[in-house]
């Protein structure tokens, strides 16, 4: 069960509530969980009860029974506990099944892993100054609600610096709107379009602009050109590279990525172990991409979407020093090689629909 799968296990649990008339509290357009934080219990948790608590006259403890019971029988889910003042915290069942599913939604649905339609009636109108980092932000804020299917239209207060295009950069219409509209004002890069592609050229420069939350102060500094490890943008570029190298690798060797199985079987077993310790940081962050996607547009930020791509390549790299996707020397390709080359793949995935939402290139070379 993916996260995205938990929340609409929690959302038909309310609408079942409601629908015997256990719970009289309209039903929400959407329910929030988010993995449990660190001292806390379980896999995920919700808040959905407090929420609720009000609406329906009761207390959130209450309201947590009331739906508990309804989500504790759904598959997937193998413990359901109360906690605190009526938080709901899911241990779910069989995680290697799971890690399965999450892995073959990313071999699905691609560079589109993580898009969505839950913003699919929303209209957004943004305007912005004419300044570098507003228009390169605005264009990353469109793609990243247009990937959660809203319609969004983008003004700029006069006509287009020419060098916008080098950049990705479109603008529906300039001037003063007739109605008041989203104003997209992170703090000014101090630099133009065409400066900043003559220093650092447009990934380089648009990483830069975009890396920092809106309020921050962007560095785009010679350190976004350095091909190193304490570069971000090239850390991220390169495990991209990285995982594509592996698939060519394993072709070579005449092999395939397989998600690992689950069951009862020797063989099953030693394919799955190949999702240890080391793997399970880059699962959970396969498995919760949708999610800070969805976060980035619905809080206009795509600073988060950056950091995010940062967490998985630090993590892809972990899993790869430590279980390796490929043989290596005289050793033969076996069930936990092809295991482990799925989890690189679908890393590679997430980097490369990651970077294309924030315009920047995934090369498969470095």
């Amino acid at each position: 069960m993916t996260p995205a799968d938990l929340s609409r296990t929690v959302l038909h649990a309310v609408r079942r509530a409601v629908d015997e008339d256990a719970l009289r509290a309209p039903v929400p357009a959407r329910v929030r969980v988010e993995r449990t934080r660190p001292g806390g219990s379980g896999d995920y948790a919700c808040a959905v009860a407090l929420q609720l608590a009000g609406p329906a006259a009761l207390p959130a403890l209450e309201v947590a029974r009331i739906l508990r019971e309804r989500v504790a029988a759904e598959p997937g889910v193998g413990r359901v506990e109360i906690t605190g003042p009526g938080f709901l915290s899911f241990t779910l069942d069989a995680p290697a099944e799971s890690d399965r599913a999450v892995l073959a939604a990313v071999r699905e649905q691609g560079l589109a892993y993580g898009h969505g339609d839950a913003l699919r009636d929303g209209i957004h109108q943004f305007h912005h100054a004419r300044e570098v980092r507003a228009a390169v932000t605005a264009q990353a804020v469109r793609r990243l609600l247009v990937a959660q299917g809203a319609r969004v239209r983008v003004s700029c207060a006069e006509p287009s610096d020419p060098d916008w295009a080098r950049l990705g950069v479109t603008v529906d219409a300039h001037g003063t709107p007739p109605t008041l509209l989203t104003e997209i004002r992170p703090v000014p890069a101090g630099a133009t379009a065409g400066e900043l592609l003559e220093r650092l050229g447009p990934d380089a420069a648009r990483w830069g602009l975009l890396r920092a939350a809106g309020h921050d102060r962007a560095a785009l500094g010679p350190e976004l050109l350095v091909q190193g490890e304490a570069n971000p943008l090239f850390r991220v570029r390169y495990a991209h590279a990285r995982a594509r190298a592996l698939t060519r690798g394993a072709a070579a060797l005449g092999f395939t990525a397989e998600a690992a199985p689950y069951g009862e079987s020797p063989a099953a077993n030693a394919a799955t172990a190949a999702y240890g310790p080391a793997a399970r940081p880059l699962l959970d962050l396969i498995a919760d991409h949708p999610g800070v996607l969805l976060a980035g547009a619905r809080h206009r930020a795509p600073d988060r979407v950056a950091r995010q791509l940062e967490a998985v390549a630090h993590a892809f790299f972990d899993f790869h020093d430590s279980c390796p996707p490929l043989p290596a020397g005289d050793e033969k390709p076996s069930a936990a090689h092809r295991a482990r080359l799925a989890i690189a793949e679908a890393a590679g995935t997430v980097l490369a629909g990651g970077l294309s939402l924030l315009g920047i290139r995934a090369p498969e070379h470095l």
